[in-house]
């Protein structure tokens, strides 16, 4: 059975602020030299890229929650803001703000949705969201609908961090961090019910390996519906897939305290 999700808590359903929102340009998943990089990618919607803020640029002042909108290129909501001197920011909504609410930026803002401060003052048990990586750079840890982070301890000026995956890792007690969950939890509950809903995001339709002639994938070939053939199964270009450790960062394993469990 199919669930439709209704999107309850949006107050805003005409056109973005236009000052905030920049021109989408498609690339159909090619590069600059014209070759496909990201394969099933293409068509799609026109939408048009609302410019978040993810950061902390006005620190110290008050502003305003004007709307809770949607936004076509994230599953999370955006809130739009105003601060004392009139300038409007998009930053992602978290659960519980409200049309009319106050969100402050500062070190020592106080333990409400929305509000960021750095880590070394938010304590234990706390949710947040939009979490920075590097001091400064800006949010780059949960930030999809219903993501969140619990802070778990503060030890040697790092603080550490349980994610939704269940990984904890340290970072750096200087970093800004949102207070909350991001909105839309009720994201994973949605179901695409046809194909059209795909076509209409930019997803072009994906082709079963085993469907493919032996020349164009190792897993084709075969009379009927045969397997692959193979102990493991690989990508079309023969490097292992499915299950394979992909990361690459290995400079930053010491960060991590604990790995994330994989669901049985």
């Amino acid at each position: 059975m199919a669930v439709q999700i209704q999107k309850v808590n949006i107050t805003k359903n005409k056109d973005p602020e236009k000052r905030l929102t920049l021109r989408w340009r498609k690339t159909g998943g090619r590069a600059q030299n014209g070759r496909i990089t990201s394969r099933h990618i293409g068509g799609g919607s026109r939408k048009m890229y609302r410019i978040i803020e993810f950061g902390q640029a006005n620190m110290d002042m008050p502003a305003t929650v004007l709307a809770i909108e949607y936004d076509p290129n994230r599953t999370a909501y955006l809130a739009l803001i105003e601060y004392e001197n009139k300038e409007k920011k998009y930053i992602l909504s978290p659960q519980g703000l409200q049309v009319g609410g106050v969100v402050v930026f500062s070190e020592n803002a106080a333990i409400d949705p929305g509000n960021r401060l750095k880590l070394k003052n938010i304590p234990e048990g706390t949710l947040v969201h939009n979490v920075e990586i590097m001091p400064g750079q800006g949010g780059k840890m949960g930030r999809s609908a219903g993501s969140k982070a619990v802070v778990v301890a503060h030890e040697g000026g790092f603080c550490h961090l349980k994610m939704a995956s269940s990984e904890v890792r340290k970072v750096s007690e200087e970093c800004f961090a949102s207070v909350g969950a991001v909105s839309n939890a009720d994201y994973r509950f949605s179901v695409w019910r046809k194909a059209g809903t795909s076509r209409r995001k930019g997803i072009r339709p994906h082709v079963r390996g085993t469907a493919m002639n032996p020349c164009d994938h190792p897993h084709g070939g075969g009379e009927g519906r045969t397997g692959i053939g193979m102990k493991h199964p690989k990508t079309p270009w023969g490097k292992p897939a499915l299950g394979v450790k992909t990361r690459r960062r290995t400079t930053t394993n010491k960060y991590i305290l604990e790995r994330r469990r994989k669901n049985k």
